[in-house]
């Protein structure tokens, strides 16, 4: 099992030294869903809420928490995003899954982006929408896939995700 890299040998925190890594194209994606009452996702795919279309503020606000991920997450190197994908998928009769794909040419990865990416938009559509249905629920929050780097390719396989999605 490999270590943990956010410690030295003493058990210190640390940021780890990507100085020598080699840039490359780096991508991970990430989903998050929020459960919610069957009229709370009727009111959203009709954007019937006051505050406007609940779908693209959270588009917004997973874009811009990307670019801000190295500021919310202590050890995370602050990189360059060179794009962002936020996407919604309605799953009638009660919940939307939120996706994100983040890419770029670095020397350290971007799955910590992806992540906050997803975690922010479900938090936005929880907040535009918690004066009608306060019992929303954000889950499983995960890495779907990610590639480049060292460590290579990772994608999470069908069975861990349907596994964490049927933990209803």
């Amino acid at each position: 099992m490999p270590e943990f890299t956010h410690f030295d040998e003493d058990g210190a925190t640390r940021m780890v030294d990507v100085g020598s890594k080699e840039a490359t194209q780096r991508v991970a994606t990430a989903t998050a869903t929020v459960r919610m009452q069957p009229e709370t996702l009727g009111k959203i795919t009709s954007e019937s809420f006051a505050k406007g279309d609940v779908l693209e503020v959270a588009r917004l606000a997973g874009i811009m928490a990307t670019k801000q991920t190295g500021q919310l997450i202590p050890l995370c190197h602050p990189i360059g995003i060179d794009r962002v994908n936020v996407d919604f998928e309605i799953l009638v009769p009660d919940r939307i899954v939120v996706r994100a794909t983040v890419g770029v040419f670095a020397k350290t990865g971007v799955e910590m982006e992806a992540m906050t990416a997803v975690s922010v938009a479900a938090l936005t559509i929880y907040d535009m929408c918690k004066s009608v249905d306060r019992g929303m629920e954000v889950q499983d929050v995960m890495l779907l896939e990610k590639s480049g780097g060292k460590s290579g390719h990772y994608k999470r396989s069908e069975q861990s995700e349907s596994t964490s999605a049927s933990q209803d």
